[in-house]
This record gives C-alpha cells, structure tokens and sequence, in this order.
C-alpha cells in the first residue's frame, strides 16, 4: 500500500523528515514496480538515506519544495521486476568496481575499489535476501556470498 508524510511504515519514522520524504516517495516508487511492502521499506530506506548524504544544499533545498508524496502519485513501472529477486554483481569495468542486479543492463553503482562495491552489494542483497557474485578482474567468477540480515 503507497504512503504519504502521514501514514507511512513505523521503520521511517525516526528518519529526519526530508529522508522520511525522500524514503515514501522511493518506497512508493518501488510498491509501484512490484515490490512487496516488506522489501520495499528496508530498500527506500537506504537509498534515501545515502541520497541525503550524496545531495548537494541546492538539491535537497529543491527536492524540500515539492509536493509531499501522497498515496495517489502516479509512478510508471519501469519493467524491471525481474531484477527484484535478481543477484547482485561485482565486476570490474573500465570506471571502477561496478555494483549492478544480474540482468541489468547498466551498473546501479560505480566504486574505485572492489573493497567498497563487495560492501555495497552486501546492503543491496541483505536488503532483496539475493546473493552476490563477485568476479576477479579478468572476468572470472572468484565467489558466491550470501550476505546475512
């Protein structure tokens, strides 16, 4: 069921308001595509978090103007429900250690380090309870992990 800054899941409500924001209007976004409540939440969460760490002033100043997200807002699907329940991937690509669901055609993330991405890929897949798959530069699979909640 879509949210609003009213009813919105009992997990966002120690977020300050504008992740809140943020969170609903990418929860509500996700619900749209397919996703099911319970792995939706944990998703929007994340995502409008590292959103407000990444977001510049004049960004979230922006994003602070526009209408609250309400249970009637229109979200096209994207077509990728597919990727809900896909594993995530490690690889490494020209830019960096790219983080992307198996499947997808472009990577989610980028990361100078492998480090960094095996971290990422760890959230993402706690988050959709997939399983990651981490290959060695040379494009050979080096390991399967499945990350614990």
């Amino acid at each position: 069921m879509p949210w609003n800054m009213r009813d919105y899941p009992v997990s966002m409500k120690n977020l300050p308001e504008l992740v809140r924001k943020k969170a609903i209007d990418i929860g509500n976004a996700l619900l749209a595509d397919g996703y099911p409540d319970d792995r939706a939440i944990p998703i929007a969460i994340s995502q409008a978090e590292k959103w407000y760490e990444n977001a510049d002033t004049k960004e979230k100043a922006a994003f602070q103007k526009e209408a609250n997200p309400s249970k009637r807002d229109k979200h096209e699907s994207r077509g990728n429900s597919e990727l809900i329940d896909a594993n995530e991937i490690v690889r490494h690509q020209d830019d960096g250690w790219a983080v992307m669901a198996e499947g997808a055609k472009q990577a989610s993330e980028v990361f100078s380090s492998k480090e960094a991405a095996v971290k990422r890929a760890r959230e993402i897949a706690r988050n959709k309870e997939s399983t990651i798959k981490v290959y060695r530069k040379d494009g050979r699979l080096q390991d399967e992990i499945t990350p614990r909640k």
